[in-house]
C-alpha cells in the first residue's frame, strides 16, 4: 500500500493550506455551475405517465406529494430480476431523512420498471420507506433514457428532477451514470432542482421566495419538528 508521505504538523497545514485555496475555487466553480443549471429552460411534461405504488394506480404529479419539485431516482430493476441493482441500492442508503427536502417543498420517489409485486418484497428486505413506484409497461423509463434499445431495454441508472406550476409539470434536469456521484445529501439533491438550496445568495434571483417561506437556512429543524 503507498501512503501519504510523513512530515511535520508545520508542514502539513502549509500544504493544507495550499489545498484549501483550490477547494474554494471549485466551491465556487460548483456554485456557477448549479446556477446555470438552475437557468437551464424546462419541457412540459405533456404524456400521462401511470405507476403503481400500495394505493395503486397514480399519475406523475400524483408523485408530488402535493409539494412543487420531484427529484426521481431512476433504480435500475428490470421486470425479470429478482432483486434490484447493487450500485442502485447503494445510492438509495446514502439518501438522508426526506423531511429536509420536504420542508424545502420537494420529493423525493423511486421508480423502477419491475413489477411493484417484486419491488414491495425487495424495499422491505432493505429496510427503505421512500416512496417507491412501478413504470412496469410504461413508457417512463424509455422517454426519461435509463431504459435504452429495443424489447430488451438496457438499464441505466439516473435522477429526474421536476417542476409543478399549477396542475402542469414540467422536467427540469436529468443526469445519468457518474453523474450521480457526490450525490445523496439533501443540498445535493436541491442543487440539482430549478429551485435549488432557497437560499437568499443564489443565483437567479428570486427564487428563495418563491414558495412563500423563509430562506432554506433558516427552515431547517430536526427531522422530527417540521410540521409536514
Amino acid at each position: 500500500m503507498t501512503l501519504p508521505e510523513i512530515v511535520s504538523r508545520e508542514e502539513w497545514r502549509a500544504a493544507r493550506e495550499e489545498l484549501l485555496v483550490r477547494e474554494k475555487a471549485a466551491t465556487r466553480a460548483r456554485d456557477a455551475l448549479n446556477a446555470a443549471r438552475r437557468r437551464l429552460p424546462m419541457v412540459a411534461v405533456e404524456k400521462e405517465y401511470v405507476f403503481e405504488c400500495g394505493d395503486g394506480k397514480v399519475t406523475l404529479p400524483d408523485l408530488f406529494r402535493g409539494r412543487h419539485q420531484l427529484v426521481v431516482q431512476h433504480f435500475m430493476f428490470a421486470p425479470e430480476w429478482d432483486a434490484g441493482c447493487r450500485s442502485c441500492s447503494a445510492f438509495l442508503d446514502q439518501i438522508g431523512h426526506l423531511a429536509h427536502l420536504r420542508a424545502r417543498g420537494t420529493e423525493f420517489a423511486v421508480v423502477s420498471r419491475a413489477p411493484y409485486t417484486k419491488i414491495l418484497p425487495f424495499k422491505a428486505r432493505m429496510g427503505w420507506t421512500v416512496p417507491w413506484y412501478s413504470s412496469f409497461g410504461g413508457d417512463f423509463n424509455h422517454d426519461f433514457e435509463v431504459s435504452l434499445g429495443g424489447d430488451e431495454p438496457a438499464e441505466r441508472p439516473g435522477v429526474s428532477c421536476f417542476l409543478r406550476d399549477r396542475d402542469r409539470v414540467f422536467h427540469t434536469y436529468s443526469t445519468y451514470g457518474r453523474g450521480l456521484d457526490g450525490l445523496g445529501s439533501t443540498t445535493s439533491l436541491l442543487d440539482l432542482t430549478a429551485l435549488g438550496r432557497q437560499e437568499d445568495w443564489e443565483e437567479p434571483t428570486g427564487r428563495a421566495s418563491a414558495l412563500g417561506a423563509p430562506a432554506g437556512s433558516e427552515r431547517i429543524r430536526y427531522h422530527d419538528e417540521y410540521d409536514d
